[in-house]
């Protein structure tokens, strides 16, 4: 069996001589800017993670799934900074994939010829698939033991005793239900693994609010058991099982005596 380890504190995964990334969304702060906010791009921070995170033996980087920001459409900030951002990692890895994500229309303008772009349903190593998360994956990826999947930016909501909401990224990772069936796939796998964004800049979206829906249709079928899914943060702490952490959101006060509701794909 793969081993897969989360690498500490950072929002990365360790399979084996890879590095496994997600949701860089480079080019948000100009999106952010747009709507008032001045900052500056966080794109070095994360080359400098990156590097931070990849021990001696890992020489294969893979992102699954939106490098860029903007969709439809792109940014000058994107054209100026994706472009030497992948060129600069190929000083430290000898192969990069990039998987497609649903940011990432037209990909191949910005990155080097030297990435390999992967479709969107996934790709496959070893016992291992990878895919960003809003389509379903190829029978191919399917045909694996761990799924790793990106594109919900996993956090974990805290609500105190006054009802103060903090929410911090998180791991989420569980099975596939023992008993489940697909017609289109022949084979199913037995785990999943959400990684948090690697981008910090996105925040993250509770997986443990009442009411609230999980992105993408592998998570939104009656395949997975997200219920006992169990979500870690990124020092390692084991926060418990899903069903045992959910709380009710800003605006779903109204769910707070009611059964929890299986998320539907949107």
């Amino acid at each position: 069996m793969t081993e897969i380890q989360p690498v500490y504190d950072i929002p990365a995964l360790k399979v084996e001589n890879c590095l496994v990334i997600g949701d860089l969304h480079i080019g948000v702060e100009s999106h952010l800017r747009s709507k008032g906010f001045h900052l500056v791009s966080r794109t070095t921070d994360m080359h400098e993670a990156i590097l931070a995170a990849a021990d001696d033996d890992v020489t294969r980087l893979i992102v699954i799934g939106d490098v860029k920001d903007s969709v439809p459409g792109s940014t000058k900030q994107e054209y100026r900074e994706i472009p030497d951002f992948f060129e600069s990692l190929f000083e430290r890895f000898d192969m990069i994939d990039v998987v497609r994500g649903n940011h990432d229309t037209s990909i191949e303008e910005f990155l080097p010829g030297r990435v390999k772009i992967r479709p969107a349903t996934g790709l496959k190593l070893g016992d291992v698939g990878f895919i960003h998360g809003h389509t379903w994956p190829s029978e191919e990826v399917m045909d694996c033991d761990t799924l790793v999947m990106a594109h919900n930016h996993p956090a974990v909501m805290f609500r105190d005793g006054v009802g103060r909401r903090t929410t911090e990224p998180c791991w989420f990772r569980g099975s596939f239900k023992e008993d489940a069936q697909d017609v289109r796939f022949p084979k199913l796998p037995r785990g999943f693994i959400v990684i948090p964004a690697f981008n910090r800049m996105l925040g993250g979206s509770p997986v443990n609010v009442i009411g609230e829906d999980l992105l993408g249709p592998v998570l939104n079928s009656d395949l997975v058991d997200v219920d006992n899914a169990h979500l870690y943060l990124l020092d390692g702490i084991d926060l418990g099982k899903r069903s045992d952490l959910m709380v009710t959101g800003k605006d779903y006060s109204r769910y707070k005596d009611a059964p929890q509701r299986r998320a539907k794909y949107s």
